[in-house]
């Protein structure tokens, strides 16, 4: 049987994730996370795995990583330090 997924507006991802929706609009503009899909009134949509990327971006800027380097990161490039 095929998983239905779930989308979820932006209001959503802020009470889950515990961030503003400045920071998560923020994000999306940096290419750190990405919205799925639009409403047909243009409203952002994000599939289940931005919980864990936004965890993982947490955890990285917890490390003292910034946002240029997390975007590298999760993007796959790797850092020269």
């Amino acid at each position: 049987m095929e998983k239905i997924q779930k989308f979820f507006r932006i209001g959503e991802v802020m009470e889950n994730s515990h961030l503003s929706r400045q920071v998560i609009h923020h994000y999306t503009q940096l290419d750190l996370i990405r919205e799925t899909k639009r409403t047909a009134a243009g409203h952002r949509l994000y599939d289940e795995a931005v919980f864990a990327r936004l965890e993982r971006i947490k955890m990285l800027k917890a490390e003292g990583k910034t946002l240029l380097e997390i975007r590298k990161i999760l993007n796959g490039a790797t850092l020269h330090v």
